[in-house]
């Protein structure tokens, strides 16, 4: 990893060592920013503090990625481990122990989103994935997912291209049997993210979360 990770905040971020009860992490995906995500906030109505994290691996012109691409769909373990640390190493410097992370992240952070749940599950609260995949690689805590079934939210567009079928269909195959799944597939939309999917998020988000009651 060749930066350590930079972010941005909610303006209701505490100052220190976050103590809330809960909070968001947004993910942005491969060749984007830590500026990508923010936008949806507003839509998504949540009261809870939030912050956008930078992935480490920079690509130049603005843009990073969580670990470089070798075969779309199916990256590396080892890059992806170390990913997985850097974001957790974050959360243990900025967040108390007993707060809870409800990650959602985008394509490559769609997968970290999922990675952050397969590794430390009881830190993991609704986590949200938005044109992502798993990881085909077991992980610390598939057993207990497993047993658990959290809810999860999978939502990807019914033509894109930027994920393959092979990896959809090992998420399709793991996602129902670690997590209460809620699946949504859009039609028309391709690699991207569109109110019908925001509108599926902000219901699945009060239902497991709680969000604000002003209109998105």
């Amino acid at each position: 990893m060749s930066q350590p990770l930079r972010d941005v905040r909610s303006r209701d971020w505490p100052a220190g060592t976050t103590a809330a009860p809960a909070v968001v992490i947004l993910l942005h995906g491969y060749g984007s920013n830590e500026h990508d995500l923010t936008g949806l906030m507003p839509a998504l109505g949540l009261t809870l503090p939030w912050a956008s994290l930078r992935a480490p691996v920079e690509l130049g012109n603005g843009g990073a990625a969580w670990f470089p691409i070798t075969t779309p769909g199916n990256p590396g373990v080892e890059p992806v481990a170390a990913a997985t640390e850097t974001i957790w190493a974050w959360i243990d410097t900025h967040l108390a122990a007993g707060t809870l992370v409800v990650p959602i992240g985008f394509s490559q952070g769609g997968l970290m989103v999922s990675q952050l749940l397969r590794t430390r599950p009881d830190r993991v609260l609704a986590p949200v994935v938005l044109g992502g995949f798993v990881l085909g690689a077991a992980q610390p805590g598939d057993e207990a997912l497993a047993g658990s079934r959290p809810p999860v939210f999978w939502g990807r567009g019914a033509l894109d291209k930027v994920i393959g079928e092979p990896a959809i269909t090992r998420t399709s195959a793991y996602l129902p049997q670690h997590a209460t799944l809620v699946e949504r597939v859009y039609p028309g939309l391709a690699h991207g993210i569109n109110d019908a999917e925001l509108g599926d998020v902000r219901e699945f988000l009060t239902q497991h979360v709680g969000v604000s009651t002003i209109p998105a």
